[in-house]
């Protein structure tokens, strides 16, 4: 899509024919949506051979600003550059020749096509008769997994890999390209401290190649460990654009939230209260040859711990009914049999899934039908009519306990951001009271730091009042800051269990890479 763009602004955006030439620049961009402001002339620049941390809330504009980049989206006003010239044309195609590659937040695989055929979809090797050349591709599939040591079959389908294993089909296929700016949306959301290092050493070499980045992330420690500039959004607006070096950790988040967050993680200390919610006992999840056993007692939060593929996502859903397991699961005491999502709604068990877009919430659906959904039989009289002004009621209610921003109830759940979208998840287990089991996969996975310290806060108040919490996380301060116990899965078994005396960084590693104490 063609843009009109102010020559006179040239010279601003990277153009001066002077001194060094960014491999990016904009100028004044602006865009909106629906007359609401989302992109409020930003002006910047991004040198070769830099990597660029884009800190900010969610909902300050940083994936519009990637999207415009990439080409997915036009600006309304303003004039964006690429490696000296002015960006005329947007549209992903046009974008890739000009040596941009993204790495998107919402992660967009070919659920149908092989692990290979995604790597290297839009880069097929043909022969000279017009045929896939099918086994170098293989070939060149296989080097790329191996360079990221990922023991993934490149034959599987895309649908068998799990969130975090495709994140890191979609960094491969990104960084792999011959790109001179790489976009990286949330890149380590779902990954583990291991793949999170495997990421960062495909980005320095990124760096030494010359290659300029911009990475969007909400971790701190991450900001710090990669970056060499820090440029910080809020409600769409460039508010500082600095080195890494001068900045501290509370400037940054001050900068992003507009306010001071003292503690992003609430205390744990809650009282002792050891009767057993969940029993799970020799449970063995399909698929796997190992089985579990473990109990999480009530206001207890039980962390999990482990690799990408070890097995965590699918012990909670197998929990949940979404998978098939054998094994013996008491809730209260009583046995739990022939679980399906439907009867572990009705005993109590809530679950919020690892992939919000997909499974956590209905995107195209309202504020209001979203959060009542799995309840609308406790909203239906007896004659069959749906109680609205009750659904409304309590739907506010929770609303406001979550502390959740909206317009109104009838808004669209993609028009929210990802923290308020995450809310919305744990909002429609809270509508109808309290559950006795929460079962959290990655619940705050692409969620800026002061929609985290919100969420921690409800986890934790939850727990409080009595609530058995059940907790996989990849981000290793929260699991070690959340949890009152953690167990460390690895190949769908439990491996090890840390107490909250006990439990640091490395004891996890070492259990989850299936290291002994004194291994070296």
């Amino acid at each position: 899509m063609p843009v009109q763009t102010d020559e006179s602004n040239s010279s601003e955006a990277g153009l001066r024919p002077d001194g060094p030439k960014p491999a990016l620049a904009f100028n004044r961009l602006c865009k909106s949506f629906d007359g609401i402001p989302v992109l409020r002339e930003i002006t910047a620049r991004f040198m070769p051979g830099t990597v660029n941390v884009l800190a900010g809330e969610n909902g300050a504009g940083k994936s519009t600003l990637f999207k415009i980049i990439s080409g997915q989206l036009a600006p309304d006003s303003g004039i964006l550059v690429v490696k000296g010239a002015p960006v005329l044309t947007f549209d992903p195609r046009h974008a890739r020749g000009l040596g941009v590659s993204i790495i998107p937040q919402e992660l967009l695989p070919i659920p149908d096509m092989k692990v290979w055929q995604n790597l290297l979809v839009g880069r097929e090797r043909v022969s000279a008769l017009g045929f896939l050349k099918r086994r170098e591709m293989m070939a060149e599939a296989r080097r790329l997994l191996e360079e990221f040591h990922l023991d993934i079959d490149p034959e599987a389908p895309m649908r068998r890999l799990g969130v975090a294993a495709t994140q890191m089909i979609e960094i491969i296929k990104a960084t792999s390209r011959d790109s001179d700016v790489v976009l990286m949306d949330e890149p380590s959301s779902s990954l583990s401290s291991r793949e999170t290092e495997e990421l960062f050493r495909a980005i320095r070499l990124l760096r030494a190649r010359g290659a300029c980045i911009l990475y969007t992330s909400h971790r701190m420690e991450e900001i710090e460990q990669i970056s060499d500039t820090v440029a910080i959004m809020r409600d769409g607006a460039f508010i500082r654009q600095a080195p890494t070096s001068t900045l501290t950790e509370r400037q940054i988040i001050t900068d992003m939230v507009g306010r001071d967050i003292e503690d992003l993680f609430p205390n744990r200390v809650i009282g002792a209260n050891r009767t057993p919610v969940l029993e799970v006992r020799d449970f063995k999840v399909a698929g796997y040859p190992a089985s579990t056993s473990f109990t999480v007692h009530a206001g207890e939060i039980l962390g999990l711990g482990g690799l990408v593929g070890a097995g965590r996502s699918e012990l909670l859903e197998a929990i949940f009914g979404l998978r098939k397991a054998d094994g013996d699961i008491r809730l209260d005491g009583a046995p739990v049999a022939g679980s399906s999502p439907a009867k572990s709604i009705r005993r109590g068990i809530a679950f919020v899934p690892e992939d919000r877009k997909l499974a956590g919430v209905l995107t195209s659906l309202s504020i209001l039908d979203n959060v009542t959904l799995p309840h609308l039989a406790g909203f239906t009289g007896g004659a069959g009519f749906v109680d609205n002004a009750a659904r409304r009621a309590r739907t506010l209610d929770v609303l406001r306990r979550t502390r959740t921003k909206y317009a109104r109830l009838g808004q669209i759940v993609a028009h929210l951001s990802g923290g308020n979208q995450q809310k919305i998840a744990l909002a429609r287990w809270l509508v109808t009271g309290t559950p006795r089991l929460l079962i959290l996969d990655e619940p705050t996975r692409g969620i800026d730091v002061g929609a985290r310290s919100e969420i921690y806060q409800l986890i934790h108040d939850l727990a409080a009042s009595g609530v058995a919490v059940l907790l996989a996380s990849s981000d290793m301060p929260e699991l070690i800051n959340l949890s009152h116990r953690i167990l460390v899965m690895r190949g769908g078994a439990i491996a090890g269990e840390l107490t909250r005396d006990a439990v640091n960084q490395e004891g996890i590693l070492r259990l989850a890479m299936g290291k002994t104490k004194d291994a070296a």
